[in-house]
């Protein structure tokens, strides 16, 4: 008696597989992964000097690499350059911020980001399924096929 094991196989998207869309003042975003069971968001931004991400609290860790450019946390004295790795535990409270042009980010989120307001009361929240459907939208807005984005 036999029986046959299926092998899953590797998936691999190459760099122009997704392609990246514009979020404002050419600001790019790019969504690689989201699997709803696990709240796991993996996007990919290029970001320009003076653009800042709205303060936020995470409600899952983070993992941010950086490929070029710079940018930090307004709370903070680090700056994250090429080749940093930066973890964020689950409900930090940050704010990013650019400070080199084309600084190109790869962050892999679980859960959401929680928008905060001056007084730290949410304003709004971004999690994995929202930020894959607006993707999806500016994708055909910019007249781009539907992107082949990883999603269970």
């Amino acid at each position: 008696m036999s029986t046959t094991e299926t092998i899953p196989e590797a998936v691999h998207l190459g760099a122009a597989d997704l392609p990246f869309v514009d979020i404002g003042s050419g600001n790019k975003l790019k969504v690689i992964q989201v699997k709803r069971a696990e709240g796991l968001w993996i996007v990919e931004n290029v970001f320009h000097a003076g653009y800042q991400v709205q303060t936020h609290r995470h409600t899952g860790p983070v993992y941010a690499y950086t490929t070029s450019g710079a940018w930090k946390y307004k709370e903070y004295g680090y700056v994250n350059r090429a080749g940093s790795f930066l973890y964020e535990p689950a409900g930090s409270v940050h704010t990013l911020e650019c400070v080199e042009d084309e600084t190109q980010v790869w962050f892999q989120m679980y859960g959401a980001n929680l928008n905060l307001d001056a007084d730290g009361n949410v304003e709004s929240v971004f999690d994995g399924p929202g930020t894959l459907e607006a993707y999806r939208a500016l994708c055909a807005a910019e007249g781009f096929p539907p992107p082949r984005v990883l999603e269970s």
